[in-house]
């Protein structure tokens, strides 16, 4: 796996994604194998939203790696309050550190942020645009409970802004997958990633209703409404709430389903499903931490 910067799910090859993968399971078995493996570096941490999983999980991921962070702090307490470009900010802390991960609201800005820096550069977040690192954990978590081959998978929520819908999507295209996507129609997938998902082989299945598709799934992957995203505060409240899950729901899924989530959730998941054995929204989360130190210590150029 040779890349410079990692900014979106589309850059990554089968090939790729089975490298960091297997990488992370040999780290998961034996993680203090790698404990000094990047001692002498340090990792730039430039999160211009919050961030709870994503961050602390690439700060664990570089320290068991035994390197440590630089973290820029909040934006109110940076230099950007006073006015300093993305394109700046991330040529300082290039210098400061051995690369970056980078979040930051607006679509666009890790490609941009990359263009300007010579340190391999993450994208953590860009909006509504993509979320590569997750989608590895995402698949790692797949992977694990569900397999890649002959593989019916069911996204639901919010496929309109949502940034680990649209790099998840993408991945999916290179493994045997066959993709449902369940959302009210107005938070249904981008016409771009429609597009960049038909380009790529797959066929887009639209439903409006869980409940037509749901025997059928062995994966349910589910996004919340994200009302940070929405320009209109009026379009979130219609939208509200309307696809949830409790255990009930699942009376008619499969029992080997595995419910993944990307957290933080709000009400769209019950409490009642954490007890089943569908839930791996957890477990999803932990797995950040040895797919991150994997695409670390790959892009930093570990023996691998």
């Amino acid at each position: 796996m040779r890349h410079d910067h990692i900014i979106s799910a589309k850059q990554l090859s089968r090939g790729d994604i089975e490298t960091v993968l297997d990488h992370a399971a040999d780290i998961a078995a034996d993680p203090g194998a790698f404990a000094d493996r990047h001692s002498d570096t340090l990792l730039g941490m430039l999160f211009f939203e919050p961030s709870t999983r994503t961050k602390m999980s690439f700060t664990t991921a570089m320290k068991r790696l035994g390197g440590d962070i630089v973290d820029m702090g909040s934006v109110e307490s940076s230099s950007v309050k006073k006015g300093e470009s993305l394109a700046d900010t991330v040529r300082v802390v290039e210098g400061y550190t051995d690369a970056l991960v980078l979040r930051h609201p607006m679509e666009g800005s890790a490609k941009m942020a990359s263009e300007f820096v010579d340190v391999p550069l993450v994208n953590a977040g860009d909006g509504a645009g993509q979320h590569p690192t997750q989608t590895l954990l995402d698949l790692y978590t797949i992977r694990e409970n569900a397999g890649f081959d002959d593989l019916t998978i069911g996204i639901m929520g919010d496929l309109k802004y949502g940034r680990t819908v649209h790099s998840l999507a993408h991945a999916l295209t290179t493994v045997d997958a066959r993709q449902h996507f369940i959302s009210p129609e107005s938070l249904q997938l981008p016409r771009s990633v429609r597009y960049d998902l038909h380009e790529a082989g797959a066929e887009v299945r639209e439903h409006t209703d869980l409940d037509e598709i749901l025997p059928d799934l062995d994966v349910l992957y589910v996004t919340r409404i994200q009302a940070e995203r929405f320009p209109d505060e009026s379009e979130y409240r219609e939208v509200a709430g309307q696809y949830q899950i409790d255990a009930d729901t699942l009376a008619a899924a499969k029992d080997d389903l595995t419910v993944m989530h990307p957290l933080p959730r709000v009400d769209e998941i019950a409490h009642d499903v954490d007890e089943t054995t569908h839930a791996q929204y957890f477990q999803q989360a932990h797995n950040g931490v040895p797919v991150r130190m994997a695409l670390l210590d790959l892009m930093l150029g570990g023996d691998k």
